[in-house]
């Protein structure tokens, strides 16, 4: 009869954890490429073409990251306040809207994309997280996608792409 050595099950359980225990971090640079003024488009419900506009600064002490998105069309405004805490390793955002919209969000990192994510919560049965992904980062054009998913974060639902290009420096 063949015997297994309890310090190998502890080793290969270990060996285990480190390559899929532990979830790669955004650093406190992770955010920077969305630093400046951007000209953005999506597509409406309708299939017309929307048009906005996205400022994000540093301020504070170049520590925090200040969004002031606008739609001018329909008059939606709405503002974010990003920071990376060193103590935790984690960022943090909080959003705003001039239609009462108010979310919180951690950053975390989704097949490489950098994304800000809720935490789940109950709403009629249903575990609701939302989460924004950027994606196809370049030094002047990235994605930006608002999903949702009903079952903790399971599966995924597209409900807005926004196409981001740099404004001329």
């Amino acid at each position: 009869m063949f015997k297994i050595n309890p310090i190998v099950i502890l080793f290969l359980a270990l060996c285990q954890f480190q390559l899929f225990g532990q979830a790669k971090k955004l650093d406190q640079n992770a955010f920077d490429f969305w630093i400046g003024e951007w000209d953005l488009t999506w597509e409406n419900a309708d299939g017309s073409t929307a048009v906005g506009t996205n400022r994000i600064s540093k301020i504070l002490d170049e520590k925090v990251l200040q969004e002031n998105f606008e739609d001018p069309l329909s008059g939606f405004k709405g503002t974010s306040i990003s920071v990376y805490n060193p103590k935790v390793d984690q960022w943090f955002q909080s959003w705003a809207d001039n239609k009462g919209g108010f979310f919180s969000f951690y950053g975390e990192l989704n097949d490489e994309n950098p994304v800000f994510r809720t935490i789940a919560q109950n709403i009629d049965g249903h575990s609701i997280v939302r989460r924004m992904v950027f994606k196809d980062i370049t030094e002047d054009n990235f994605v930006w996608e608002w999903e949702v998913s009903r079952d903790g974060g399971l599966n995924w639902e597209l409900r807005w792409r926004i196409h981001y290009s740099r404004k001329d420096k």
